[in-house]
């Protein structure tokens, strides 16, 4: 199922700025003929346009918003990759008075918005040939950090919710592919005091795109990622890679 993103037709939430804008910058580098930017504010890619021309078109999307997903959807009929990169994040601990409403609003994002766009997008990534489908996850999805706990429990709840989505979509022939990055130079970065430490956001698009090609499922793009992605290897390997139904049966 790897393929070169070369004249193909991408889709990216939150393409705007941060980690989606460098993603969207490498899709097209990378000879994407064709890159929806899915953002909130429709207004925010207008120097994307300006930018790269009618390579790059905005379309509203808002992943709380499931009017907004199917809508999308509709306009984007032909896309052929799909990336999920939007997601929210509070810095709270399990014992902060407002966590379990930090915690509500991250999952409606960070898990159901995934599921959303996953319902809406992957009917057309099968009749467009398979494709890929993206999942921004964190190397928060299998550590815990406790001043960030209920963002790291979003992020463990999207990384099994994209295991899945591997296993459903594979029989579509659509390649889906978990990235988890570490701390990265971004203004989502630099809100959680992360504004000392990390790598560009071009570290991530590049390794999203190397993976597609490679046929990957797992992304650790940055150092600290690399790390926690070299300890995590092997259960990756034997166990969430692994078809282990017969064993299940």
């Amino acid at each position: 199922m790897a393929f070169d993103v070369k004249d193909r037709i991408v889709l990216v939430t939150g393409a705007n700025r941060g980690i989606g804008k460098a993603i969207l910058e490498e899709a097209l580098s990378r000879g994407a003929s064709k890159v929806y930017a899915a953002v909130r504010d429709v207004s925010s890619a207008e120097p994307l346009v300006a930018e790269h021309g009618d390579r790059v078109v905005p379309v509203h999307l808002d992943l709380a918003d499931p009017a907004s997903i199917t809508a999308a959807a509709e306009t984007a009929g032909d896309v052929e990759v799909v990336v999920n990169n939007a997601g929210v994040l509070t810095v709270k601990s399990a014992l902060d008075a407002d966590a379990i409403e930090a915690l509500q609003s991250e999952v409606d994002v960070n898990v159901y918005g995934l599921m959303r766009v996953a319902q809406a997008f992957a009917p057309l990534l099968k009749a467009n040939g398979g494709g890929a489908l993206v999942q921004l996850n964190s190397v928060a999805s299998v550590k815990t950090f406790a001043d960030f706990t209920t963002y790291c429990a979003s992020k463990a709840a999207s990384y099994a919710v994209t295991q899945g989505l591997r296993q459903t979509l594979k029989g579509q022939g659509t390649h889906v592919v978990s990235v988890h990055p570490g701390p990265i130079k971004t203004d989502m970065g630099v809100a959680a005091g992360f504004e000392s430490i990390g790598d560009s956001p071009d570290v991530v698009a590049t390794g999203i795109f190397d993976a597609i090609a490679e046929d990957r499922f797992h992304v650790w793009p940055d150092l600290v990622a690399r790390q926690v992605g070299g300890a995590y290897q092997s259960f990756s390997v034997n166990v969430v890679e692994a078809d282990m139904q017969e064993d299940l049966a």
